[in-house]
């Protein structure tokens, strides 16, 4: 099970991500939100990284991962509670501008990143976005007790159609942490419509 991997290797996680480089994801996902105001929420948030971000930019952050150790490190990070939470029990309902699920929906089964996507879209207010980033590729696989879900955009796209999301757009990055930029990533960026 994925959790207890970031539950045992918490301090490992948080250091190695907590100062990986996102500002050009950052830039993307900020153009195409629609209000300058409003609360995103932090779906996974890991070491708080993102969520800090979003805080010191002015915006609201709710910020949830699965993890409480990891959650605990992230709170006195962020200077806020993260909520210790399962994103496929999602239940908020016009509430945020954006959601940014960064290698987090990753975890799930592709049925349940279907149907956490869903409750994504009922969570974000009209017009509003959704930031996920999945390992690149077709096969999914385990490694070091983690499951992955992998991605490429035709794969994606075939698994949201259907859904009332604007495509706004898919783009590959390295890994942003030091030593694994040979590590391919997908990332998409959808609106609700």
């Amino acid at each position: 099970m994925s959790v207890e991997f970031y539950n045992n290797n918490a301090e490992e996680f948080f250091n190695n991500t907590v100062n990986a480089d996102m500002s050009a994801t950052y830039s993307l996902f900020e153009e195409n939100l629609s209000d300058i105001d409003g609360e995103i929420l932090d779906l996974g948030c890991g070491s708080g990284r993102d969520a800090k971000y979003f805080i010191d930019k002015g915006y609201k952050v709710t910020a949830l991962d699965l993890s409480p150790v990891l959650a605990e490190k992230a709170s006195k990070y962020i200077g806020q509670q993260v909520i210790i939470g399962d994103m496929k029990d999602l239940d908020y309902k016009d509430r945020f501008i954006g959601i940014w699920a960064c290698a987090s929906l990753l975890h799930l089964t592709e049925d349940e990143v279907f149907e956490t996507i869903k409750r994504c879209h009922k969570a974000l207010k009209k017009d509003g976005v959704l930031y996920a980033s999945f390992k690149y590729g077709e096969n999914n696989y385990e490694k070091d007790g983690r499951s992955f879900t992998c991605f490429t955009k035709d794969k994606f796209l075939n698994l949201i159609e259907g859904l009332d999301f604007y495509y706004r757009a898919t783009f590959e990055t390295g890994d942003v942490r030091p030593g694994r930029g040979n590590e391919k990533w997908l990332n998409v960026i959808l609106k609700k419509g």
